[in-house]
């Protein structure tokens, strides 16, 4: 881009921000625009202001860009006619916010109610309003009350049925002493117990049974608690006591084709079939194989009530994914006149409402950089989520990577297919060890094809695993990777300019047969989450070890390599590490920031790692100021033996930082920066520019900023995002202001779903 069309967008630019400064023209004479709130919080540094904001009940409009909302200025343009233009700007635009006097004093108690609930008894909040013009600022004063520490605990239960398991358990009571007593913390244990006994057979006990005593009166800073389990709930009266009866499972049935929009009569009408004492009824056959759902389920007739097993049940028939409603449903059986049985019964009635079970999934990503390279990738896959009745998934997919320039001969193509089975069962392991998740089979197959004008790629993968989940972590265990790889049309240009022998070895045939390991753990597992989330993953595949066994029986190439069907295999160790935290600020701004660190190290057999192990930088989801594999290794010089990027390398490191906000109807803007690089762990003599050293890597990472706008249809992200080049580590400089939009300063990049 040429210097006068940048001084004109920052002409532009400055002549919007002038024109459109004014954010109160619509707000009606006598009224303000809500500015600010704030919250100061005297004699405690334990309790924050961002702790008690989300309780105030009127936000002013968002604010970014140095606390200007542009969208907020194109309201303010309306003219009040109602006319195309005027409704085109309210619609486009952000609504000021018109203060509201009484939702502060809602806020008020919001606030002291909040905090009593944390144990500050007898809180004070205080408000006061200021204007400014149109604008209304509002601060908040509190003054926390009294805390008391809980100094002894007693414990009243009547009812022998539960006393002792009560009174066993209070080891691992969340009340004790020298805590500081709390309405949250009463809730918790009340809540902590129930779980408990509805765990031990009693079907029918609710934390309502609960009451709490506590007496200050004794010391002014400490509570004598007393915890109180009665046979009424706090809605009751003593007169209504009954006492707490355990229950056992008396029937199963389970309806697998439920239609929530059907009647009574024709449920009844469906066939049924018995399968291990349950009762399983559907029309014709049921969509999923009997002994399938008899698996998934953990409530078995004769057994004890157990509220562990059914929320174990419910959770492996929804990881099914084949059922858009899964409701467990108990009623209790009269007991017979008569009948002084300690054990009262309950039947289950078990619904499931089918889902779609074949869809398609598409995915594309996009980058354009200022040497006019494009890049292309899309993906199309479908998945069919019953193949066999037994809740088998089928995936199939293709994928494609283009990079090209317009009016130019030299171009890369990338083609991949892939075929994968899922089965909800763990192979060789017996089901039953997994309480609560369905442990799944995973066969992957697929092949992926790669030309470039340098050489032709081959690849075919195999891959055999396992994976399940336990709590919030998540498991993947592949005891057999196998990848073999034959490159053709090799140039001998492109190899004999191949200076660095490491690099050589990475563009050799190569058989690669080993095991990978997946661990990824996280707060929040919804595609989306509302509220703030932490995720980790850590990644590691070892290869060749098996295999290095049987060397003296291998044949050898002239390297003196050990070759499985004449060719080499590969002997390697490879690890990668995400880490990543998202801060959810308000319900339109958050801030989200990511590390990545992976290491390969080769020995043995191999001299390097093979090239699809490599690690590279740049892209949509990566250092998005470059495009896919044009960064690094460290200040190395683009390698110009590769007609299109190709940097690869054995070490990366990467941060990136990104803070999203909510600009107008759903598109979001963000401002991001990402920093890192990839290094070689070896060099051939005058190459060291691109070789990792722990004393100076730091000044070869290469650092980007950027904007971005995304379309969030709540199914699925858009995503546009332009990152510029801040720091160029081949240049080993800064760019500088007057130098954007230069070439090898920018990369536009086009992405589905957030980076990270």
């Amino acid at each position: 881009m040429k210097q006068g069309p940048v001084q004109f967008i920052k002409v532009a630019v400055f002549a919007l921000l002038i024109s459109s400064c004014s954010t109160v023209k619509v707000v009606p004479e006598g009224e303000y625009r809500l500015k600010k709130n704030s919250i100061e919080v005297l004699n405690t540094g334990r309790i924050k202001e961002a702790d008690l904001l989300s309780y105030v009940r009127q936000k002013p409009n968002s604010e970014f860009l140095l606390g200007w909302n542009p969208f907020l200025s194109i309201y303010n343009w309306s003219n009040g006619t109602g006319n195309g233009w005027d409704r085109f700007v309210t619609k486009l635009g952000q609504a000021p916010v018109i203060f509201d006097s009484s939702l502060v004093k809602k806020s008020n108690e919001n606030i002291a109610n909040h905090l009593q609930s944390l144990g500050y008894y007898g809180t004070i909040v205080d408000d006061s309003i200021t204007t400014k013009g149109k604008l209304a600022y509002v601060k908040y004063t509190v003054t926390p009350g009294k805390r008391y520490i809980i100094s002894d605990i007693s414990y009243s239960v009547n009812d022998n049925a539960i006393r002792d398991y009560i009174l066993k358990d209070t080891s691992a009571s969340l009340i004790r002493t020298g805590k500081y007593l709390s309405e949250k913390l009463l809730e918790e244990e009340s809540v902590r117990v129930t779980a408990l006994l509805r765990d031990k057979g009693f079907y029918n006990f609710s934390k309502n049974y609960f009451f709490f005593e506590a007496d200050t009166l004794k010391d002014p800073s400490r509570a004598s608690l007393i915890v109180k389990v009665e046979n009424y709930t706090r809605n009751e009266k003593p007169e209504d006591s009954r006492v707490h009866s355990r229950y056992k499972i008396r029937n199963v049935s389970i309806y697998p084709s439920y239609d929530p929009t059907g009647t009574q009569d024709q449920i009844k009408s469906n066939d049924t079939v018995s399968f291990r004492g349950i009762d399983i009824i559907s029309p014709l056959r049921p969509i999923v194989k009997p002994s399938v759902l008899a698996s998934m389920n953990r409530i078995i007739p004769g057994d004890i009530y157990s509220e562990s097993k059914v929320t174990s049940t419910y959770d492996r028939l929804v990881s099914l994914r084949l059922f858009s409603g899964v409701n467990l449903q108990f009623d209790e059986i009269e007991q017979e006149p008569g009948d002084t049985s300690s054990l009262r019964e309950v039947d289950l009635t078990v619904r499931l409402t089918p889902s779609k079970t074949q869809g398609y999934k598409i995915n594309i990503e996009a980058s354009s950089n200022s040497n006019g390279l494009l890049g292309v990738s899309p993906a199309v896959s479908y998945y069919h989520k019953n193949i066999f009745r037994g809740g088998e998934w089928l995936n199939l997919g293709f994928m494609g990577n283009f990079q090209f320039k317009f009016n130019d001969p030299v171009k890369s193509t990338e083609l991949g297919v892939s075929a994968g089975i899922s089965t909800p069962n763990f192979l060789l392991l017996p089901d039953r060890i997994f309480k609560y998740s369905v442990p799944r089979t995973d066969i992957n197959l697929s092949y992926n094809y790669q030309n470039r004008p340098e050489f032709t790629r081959n690849l075919i993968s195999l891959n055999y695993g396992y994976n399940w989940s336990s709590g919030k972590f998540f498991y993947r265990v592949n005891p057999m990777q196998l990848n073999i790889v034959k490159l053709n049309n090799i140039s001998p240009d492109f190899f004999e300019n191949l200076t660095d022998p490491f690099l050589k070895n990475s563009y050799k045939n190569h058989f690669d047969m080993g095991a990978g390991a997946t661990i990824y753990y996280t707060t929040d597992p919804s595609p989306y989450p509302k509220n703030s989330f932490f995720y980790v993953r850590w990644t590691n595949d070892l290869s060749g070890n098996l295999l290095s066994l049987f060397n003296s029986g291998l044949p050898t190439d002239t390297t003196g390599a050990r070759m499985v069907w004449n060719t080499p295999y590969s002997q390697y160790f490879r690890s990668d590490l995400t880490v990543s935290k998202t801060w959810r600020i308000d319900q339109n701004n958050s801030f989200a920031a990511r590390f990545n660190g992976g290491i390969g190290l080769s020995y043995g057999n191999s001299k390097s790692l093979p090239f699809e192990k490599l690690f590279y930088a740049g892209g949509a989801n990566s250092l998005r100021g470059w495009q896919a594999r044009s960064v690094g290794p460290g200040s190395a010089p683009m390698d110009t033996t590769f007609s299109i990027p190709n940097q690869t390398g054995d070490i990366k490191l990467e941060f990136n930082a990104e803070y999203r906000f909510l600009m107008f109807w759903k598109v979001e803007g963000a401002l991001f920066a990402d920093a890192g690089n990839i290094w070689t762990l070896k060099a051939e003599a005058g190459r060291e520019e691109g070789r990792f050293d722990i004393r100076n890597f730091y000044k070869s990472i290469a650092f980007n900023w950027g904007f971005g706008a995304r379309l969030n249809l709540d199914f699925v992200i858009l995503r546009l995002d332009l990152g510029m080049v801040a720091y160029d580590p081949v240049q080993k400089a800064w760019i500088k202001p007057f130098n954007w939009f230069q070439k090898n300063t920018y990369s536009l990049q086009f992405g589905v779903g957030y980076p990270f």
